[in-house]
């Protein structure tokens, strides 16, 4: 049953039903928050979400339909959540679109999904562009959807505690099928690049552990490059970011800052480096050059970066000895979610096989496994 025949059946009325999908980030990790470049793409996992009136004043009624989860809450009571957790995404973009003076009415709400959570595919971005999108649809708001995915933002920031730059609500608000998105973080600029694999194909191994270090390491990460760039200003004094300092000049400063600010540093300054040769290789067609900065990006993020964990580099080193597989990284946040793998389409089956064969022994826990496409970005389902 899907979600319009769900909510008809929960909720008595017919609604309005838009999706958003999931996201893959070839390149440009932890760059996004500092005005960096990153190269994303919206994937064919999404969240499918059913949304009506309820006549009511100002109330709503949510249901996520593949945990049997719900909650009932009035607009004027909403705040952060201690569970259900996946409720912040909503209410956050909720309470966003009433702070920007978007008139809201009750109004139910019922979603499932594919998205992994907690995969590092952006399941949370999904959640509140679905939300952002179906309501300004819902109650005819004529928001840009640039206007939306800011929203979906902040309502991270807010409610679910997460400072995360810009680049999952873009990537999954704006998406191209068969193109990923080259993004100027700072400017928001962005053009598509055609994502021409060839004989590959983009598989992603999901080690399925989370530890609880993501979160507040996550924010600990962009504490430590805001401190970077505050002792590095006197310096360089137009440096707004990180993406403004080149390798030469941070190495030419690193007595200013400690060996952990300058690992920092150095890991988003050769990241955003990485992404523009990326799509460079991509317009050439070049795709063992793209694996070769896959594996120096994971490298960075595993060593400058501090973000991998033991899960995430085993799957990594893996791939190391494959001739099948051109490069592989881990991708999202970090401490856990998956690796993004460039592998031969032929193979790819093969190769998830014994890999995840490999995972189950070293680990003994089973891994998770998908072959994604590139799919387009949120929208109305007619």
């Amino acid at each position: 049953m899907n979600v319009r025949d769900q909510f008809q059946e929960r909720f008595g009325q017919a609604p309005v039903q838009v999706n958003a999908p999931g996201r893959i980030n070839l390149i440009g990790e932890h760059t996004d928050y500092n005005d960096g470049f990153v190269l994303p793409a919206a994937i064919d996992r999404r969240i499918e979400m059913a949304v009506g009136p309820n006549g009511k004043a100002a109330h709503c009624r949510l249901y996520a339909a593949d945990l049997g989860e719900s909650l009932e809450i009035d607009f004027d009571d909403i705040q952060p959540q201690s569970k259900p957790g996946w409720a912040n995404y909503i209410l956050g973009v909720v309470a966003e679109l009433r702070a920007s003076g978007a008139r809201l009415e009750g109004f139910d709400c019922l979603f499932a999904g594919n998205i992994p959570i907690g995969g590092g595919l952006s399941s949370s971005a999904a959640l509140e562009n679905a939300t952002a999108v179906g309501l300004n649809q819902l109650f005819d708001l004529g928001l840009s959807k640039e206007k939306l995915l800011h929203l979906s933002q902040r309502a991270e920031h807010r409610y679910a505690g997460v400072q995360c730059g810009i680049m999952d609500q873009f990537a999954t608000m704006m998406g191209k099928a068969g193109h990923a998105l080259l993004l100027d973080c700072r400017t928001l600029d962005y053009e598509y690049v055609p994502l021409d694999l060839k004989d590959h194909v983009l598989v992603l191994c999901d080690t399925n552990v989370s530890h609880s270090l993501a979160a507040s390491e996550y924010n600990t990460r962009r504490r430590e490059c805001e401190e970077a760039v505050r002792l590095l200003q006197p310096a360089f004094p137009n440096m707004r970011a990180l993406r403004d300092l080149t390798t030469v000049g941070l190495k030419a400063e690193r007595n200013r800052i400690s060996e952990l600010l300058f690992r920092r540093a150095h890991h988003v300054i050769t990241e955003n480096e990485r992404v523009q040769l990326a799509v460079a290789a991509l317009r050439a067609g070049e795709l063992s050059r793209l694996g070769d900065l896959l594996y120096q990006s994971h490298n960075s993020l595993q060593n400058d970066y501090e973000v991998s964990c033991t899960e995430l580099d085993f799957l990594v080193d893996f791939t190391r000895s494959r001739d099948e597989v051109l490069g592989a990284r881990m991708m999202g946040g970090g401490f856990g979610g998956s690796t993004l793998n460039l592998v031969e389409k032929d193979k790819a089956e093969y190769f998830l096989k014994d890999i995840g064969e490999a995972y189950q022994k070293e680990m003994d826990r089973e891994m998770g496994r998908y072959v994604v496409r590139v799919g387009a970005g949120a929208g109305m389902v007619t």
